[in-house]
């Protein structure tokens, strides 16, 4: 997990790198005693790419809410603390999800923002590849990803709307 993570990090400062967009992508740092609330986070004047991204890598086809998302102590689902995040920091939202097939098979990987995944969360189980692949593809170039369009209003980083500036 902490590969894709790191991939999608210098995936988005590449991003910002190449089109000259102020910008910068990190990891949080994971502890036993300290809240994380997503994996990645963007910063950028821009509100287009003031981001909270989850990651998620998995084998198989299908991202369950029950086997691929954790409850806290308090038992507190992980998609209802990162909605509460999102809400509280004014970030968008994005989950991040690398499908794995096994040795010698090519990886998807596919970035689908947090309101698309609300819409599933609570009414079906989980969310398809299928599904994922109608959101917005990282394209693999060698061991890497790279973003295309991004920089265009292309779906899912449109500009942003009035209630979000």
């Amino acid at each position: 997990m902490a590969n894709f993570e790191r991939e999608i990090t210098y995936c988005i400062n590449r991003f910002f790198t190449h089109r000259q967009i102020h910008g910068f992508a990190y990891r949080l740092k994971q502890s036993k005693f300290n809240t994380q609330y997503v994996d990645v986070l963007v910063d950028s004047l821009d509100p287009r790419y003031y981001l909270a991204i989850e990651c998620k890598s998995i084998s198989g086809k299908k991202l369950y809410f029950s086997q691929h998302f954790h409850s806290d102590r308090n038992n507190v689902h992980q998609v209802d603390a990162i909605t509460d995040f999102i809400k509280r920091t004014g970030r968008r939202g994005f989950l991040a999800v690398e499908f794995r097939f096994g040795a010698g098979r090519a990886k998807e990987a596919y970035l689908m923002p947090w309101d698309t995944v609300l819409r599933y969360y609570g009414n079906v189980p989980g969310i398809s590849i299928d599904d994922f692949r109608l959101c917005c593809a990282l394209i693999r170039s060698g061991e890497e990803y790279d973003l295309p369009g991004l920089d265009t209003n292309q779906y899912p980083l449109s500009p942003p709307t009035d209630g979000e500036v």
